[in-house]
């Protein structure tokens, strides 16, 4: 599979994947193709474990994500209205920060070779202040700010379950770089498994 429309919608994000992930900038403008082939050539072992850290099949996983494109790709061809992009806001976050961290993630980032990549992506998308972020959409701790430009949640800062929530927000700018790298993550390892 070519990678080559991934790669270039994730090249807008070069800046931030070089500052934040640590990577080069040769490996931020090919991300896809580098996770598709940092995965393809995973290890038999890393590849079990990665099969073997969820009852639900590789494959269901999949098209679990491409179902999901799918509705994205048809709301956008509806007339906008507030109870469709509500839904997307909705469905997008939930299969973002929470289905896939759990589906893909959290094992990608103990199996992939240290200082990969997918490994620096799967951490990223797996530590503060993504996780933060999850841990208020799984737990209903999370609005959309008067102006809707940004999503407002509450999380705790460290993982102490007393320690009070603080208020955060997401401008949009930053949660499609989060969704977008959530989702170029989950395609590309999950088509190379």
């Amino acid at each position: 599979m070519a990678w080559q429309n991934l790669d270039q919608q994730m090249a807008r994000w070069s800046a931030r994947l070089v500052l934040e992930l640590k990577i080069t900038e040769v490996e931020s403008q090919k991300l896809a193709t580098n996770i598709a082939s940092e995965v393809r050539f995973l290890p038999k072992d890393a590849k079990d474990s990665i099969a073997a850290a969820s009852p639900v099949p590789l494959a269901d996983r999949l098209q679990e994500l491409q179902a999901f494109q799918g509705w994205m790709d048809t709301a956008h061809r509806l007339p906008k209205s507030p109870f469709i992009v509500r839904a997307q806001v909705i469905t997008q976050n939930y299969i973002c920060f929470v289905y896939l961290p759990e589906a893909c993630f959290r094992i990608l980032s103990k199996v992939a070779p240290i200082g990969s990549v997918t490994r620096r992506c799967s951490q990223y998308l797996s530590d503060n202040p993504v996780r933060a972020f999850r841990n208020s959409i799984a737990h209903a701790n999370w609005t959309y700010r008067d102006d809707f430009g940004a999503v407002v949640y509450w999380a705790r800062k460290g993982s102490d379950p007393t320690e009070p929530m603080h208020r955060f927000e997401v401008e949009q700018e930053e949660l499609s770089y989060w969704q977008e790298l959530s989702r170029c993550v989950a395609y590309a390892a999950f088509s190379n498994l």
